[in-house]
C-alpha cells in the first residue's frame, strides 16, 4: 500500500505517476470556517464526505479518510480560499462574501436581491451562469491554485431581529448584521449594516453589537438565533449561489485517476444536494420557529419599496467590476435572463447596461 498524506508540507512531494494501479490510502484535509449547523458545511460531513469514501472503497482499490476541520478549527471564514490556495486544508467550503478582493463577481446573485427563493432554481440559474462564462470556473486554477468542484446553493434570506417591524422606516435606526455584499440591501435602503459573520453571530446578537441578521432559516434554528432574536420576517431576499466547495490544485493532481472521477461525480451530487436540501427544509424551518418565535410575512408592498431602493445598485456594481476587467454586465444580465427562462418574475426588473 501506497500512502497519501495530502497536506501542505507532503502534498507537492509525493510522486504518484498519474496511474490508477496502484492501491492508495489517502487521506485529505477538509472543512470550513462555518460550523455544521449551517447546511451546506453539514452536507460536506453528512453527504460529500462518506459519499466520496463510499463510492472510492467500492469502485477502486483506494481509501480515503478524512482529516475535519470545521467551526473554523484550522482556517476562518475569511481564510478559506487562501488556505486551500497553500495546502492548509485540501477541499474547503467557502463563502465569496469573504472573497470582495479575490473573487468579486462570483457573489453576482447577491447583487440581484429579490430574486427566487428557491434554492434549486437559484443553483440552476448559477449552473447556466458559470456555463456561458469559463471564467468564474476558470480562475480557481489560474489565480488560486485550485479546482472548483461544486457551486453551493443557500436557503432564502430573510430578516431576523430582536424586535418587531413592518415597514421599512421602523429599521432606520437599528444595527443590522451581513455578510459582504448583502449589506448593500441596508445601505442602500437606509438601514446600518454591520459586518459580521455566522461564526459569531449569536454572541454577537446576544450582546446587542447588532439588533438583527440578513438570514436564512435555518441559521435561525440550528444556531439558536432564535433567542436573542425571537422575531422573523419572511421578506424574501433571495436564495443565493454564493458558496464554493473548491480542492488544492496540487492535491488533485496527486489523486489517482479513478478518484479524480469519482471526486468530480460526488461533488456534482453534492451541489445538487445543496439545493435540493435547502429547499426541502425551509418550510419546515420556518414552520418550526413559528413554534418558537414571532414569524410574520412583509406585505409585498413593503418588499417591492425595498426593491426600488435597490434599483440603481446592480448598475453601479457592474460598472465597478467592468472597470476590474471582469464580465459583469454580461453575468448580472444573464442573471436576469436566466432567472425569468426559469419562470421567475423579479418584483423590480434591474437594468445593466
Amino acid at each position: 500500500m501506497k500512502k497519501i498524506i495530502a497536506s501542505a508540507t507532503l502534498a507537492t512531494t509525493l510522486a504518484l505517476a498519474g496511474t490508477s494501479a496502484v492501491a492508495e490510502e489517502i487521506t485529505l484535509r477538509i472543512g470550513s470556517g462555518h460550523p455544521p449547523g449551517v447546511v451546506y458545511a453539514g452536507l460536506m460531513i453528512d453527504y460529500f464526505q462518506p459519499e466520496l469514501k463510499r463510492r472510492v472503497e467500492e469502485r477502486t482499490d483506494h481509501t480515503i479518510n478524512f482529516v475535519e476541520g470545521y467551526s473554523g478549527s484550522i482556517v476562518k471564514v475569511t481564510e478559506v480560499l487562501e488556505g486551500v490556495q497553500d495546502g492548509i486544508i485540501d477541499i474547503g467550503g467557502m463563502c465569496y462574501c469573504f472573497e470582495p478582493s479575490n473573487l468579486p463577481l462570483h457573489a453576482f446573485q447577491v447583487m440581484m436581491p429579490f430574486g427566487t427563493m428557491d434554492p434549486v432554481q437559484s443553483l440552476q440559474i448559477a449552473q447556466d451562469v458559470y456555463a456561458e462564462v469559463p471564467y468564474l470556473t476558470d480562475v480557481f486554477p489560474q489565480k488560486f491554485n485550485q479546482v472548483l468542484l461544486s457551486r453551493i446553493a443557500d436557503g432564502g434570506y430573510n430578516l431576523g431581529t430582536s424586535f418587531s417591524w413592518e415597514k421599512l422606516a421602523d429599521l432606520k435606526d437599528q444595527k443590522i448584521a451581513g455578510a459582504g455584499l448583502n449589506l448593500n440591501w441596508l445601505k442602500y435602503a437606509g438601514v446600518s449594516p454591520v459586518q459580521s459573520s455566522l461564526a459569531t453571530a449569536y454572541t454577537e446578537m446576544n450582546t446587542n453589537v447588532y439588533e438583527g441578521w440578513i438570514m436564512f432559516p435555518s441559521a435561525w434554528v440550528n444556531l439558536k438565533l432564535y433567542e436573542p432574536g425571537p422575531y422573523y420576517t419572511l421578506i424574501g431576499f433571495g436564495s443565493m449561489t454564493w458558496h464554493g466547495l473548491t480542492i488544492n490544485q496540487d492535491t488533485y493532481n496527486e489523486l489517482p485517476d479513478d478518484v479524480k472521477e469519482i471526486l468530480h461525480e460526488v461533488a456534482a451530487d453534492y451541489e445538487e444536494q445543496t439545493g435540493i436540501v435547502n429547499q426541502k427544509e425551509y418550510a419546515r424551518l420556518v414552520e418550526e420557529l413559528r413554534e418558537l418565535i414571532t414569524v410574520t410575512e412583509i406585505d409585498p408592498a413593503v418588499r417591492e419599496a425595498w426593491a426600488e431602493s435597490l434599483k440603481d445598485w446592480p448598475q453601479q456594481m457592474a460598472d465597478d467590476l467592468e472597470g476590474q476587467g471582469l464580465p459583469a454586465k454580461q453575468v448580472l444580465n444573464l442573471v436576469l435572463d436566466k432567472a425569468e427562462d426559469r419562470g421567475y418574475n423579479w418584483p423590480v426588473r434591474y437594468e445593466i447596461k
